[in-house]
């Protein structure tokens, strides 16, 4: 009897052993996980985004006080020898010597083998901000003056453009008046004359904003985006953007917050969010934890990463690309006191699938 006890009592403590060492700990992949900087002249942070340029990485976000206030500027950091520069001030809301309104969410975009474009608004609020651009020839180093949009253009609202093979750059882009409200500004020559298509949706049934442009490899576009009805919202496009389907809520969660997605060279999907359902009845859900999923069809997704769960303050609003080596990259925001930047090798990823909205065991 002891004989057998001893036998039940060693396979079950092999059976935890090998739990444990085969334990998913949705940090695979993961080469590097680092603060772009660690002390600054500006208390808060947000809102950061990151291009590839041929100098290397740069990333942007808008730092200050607090949100709104007028000290709010568009900082940046290079990274340089595999260490992030010290942030530098690139543009401020400064309209005269008595007035001046804070800045908002800066998108970056790398022209291919042409200039860097720094996207970013400014405004008192939401409602009240004007899109702006800046340029750089240098990969960062220097930026031209601030040059104001078209009146009612924007620019990226808060992720990055998309590039497509007719050579039209798509800037994904939103409004928060009279309901939430998806559009798109298009340039065909990187910047010199714009059109709009949209709004998609009519900001009654879906209120979404902040959308992620995906491509798939039959040639469909497909939309991701914050919404206020509890999960991340969708479009697709079959047509190269002429027209797109009615916006539905996918099965993925949404608290409320801003999300962002690439198309990796394998033809998979990326999508960089916190998997977080708001609460019925509430505004807005919790910010922690942070999470990457990873799919097929755009439609199925498996979950691969947690970037963070600390129930401690908030990560969020994150922004991802993959570079010409294959890395993917994400920077996002520490708990609105600094930008936090995770490497990413995308081979290297340990998924499983998302079931009925639950992040898996």
């Amino acid at each position: 009897m002891k004989k057998l006890t001893c036998i039940i009592f060693l396979g079950a403590a092999l059976n935890l052993l090998a739990s444990t060492l085969y334990a998913q700990t949705w940090k695979e992949g993961i080469l590097k996980d680092e603060f772009i900087f660690e002390k600054t002249s500006f208390p808060e942070s947000h809102a950061a985004t990151i291009a590839e340029t041929s100098g290397g990485l740069i990333a942007a976000w808008f730092g200050g006080t607090k949100e709104r206030n007028p000290d709010v500027g568009i900082w940046t950091s290079r990274l340089v020898n595999d260490k992030w520069t010290a942030p530098v001030e690139v543009a401020n809301g400064i309209v005269n010597d008595t007035l001046r309104y804070a800045c908002w969410n800066p998108v970056l975009y790398q022209i291919p083998k042409g200039d860097l474009f720094l996207f970013y608004k400014v405004g008192p609020n939401v409602a009240g901000w004007k899109g702006y651009i800046i340029t750089s020839k240098d990969q960062g180093k220097s930026w031209s003056k601030p040059k104001a949009l078209p009146k009612g253009f924007l620019g990226p609202v808060k992720n990055k453009p998309v590039l497509l093979a007719n050579g039209e750059l798509w800037c994904p882009s939103s409004t928060e008046g009279n309901g939430w409200k998806v559009h798109f500004e298009v340039t065909s020559d990187f910047g010199k004359t714009w059109r709009k298509v949209g709004p998609i949706n009519d900001g009654k049934t879906i209120n979404a904003i902040q959308p992620s442009i995906l491509m798939h490899n039959n040639g469909d576009l497909q939309i991701l985006c914050r919404s206020k009805n509890r999960s991340i919202a969708e479009s697709w496009s079959r047509d190269n953007g002429k027209t797109w389907s009615e916006m539905e809520l996918t099965d993925m969660p949404n608290n409320n917050s801003g999300t962002d997605a690439v198309t990796l060279k394998d033809g998979r999907q990326l999508l960089a969010y916190n998997h977080v359902k708001t609460p019925e009845l509430e505004k807005k859900g919790s910010r922690t934890p942070l999470n990457i999923a990873v799919s097929k069809d755009g439609e199925n997704w498996e979950a691969a990463l947690v970037l963070e769960d600390s129930q401690i303050s908030q990560y969020s609003y994150p922004s991802v690309i993959q570079s010409a080596d294959g890395m993917v990259h994400v920077v996002y925001t520490w708990r609105r006191e600094r930008i936090k930047y995770v490497k990413i090798d995308p081979a290297k990823l340990k998924t499983k699938p998302v079931k009925d909205e639950l992040w898996p065991k």
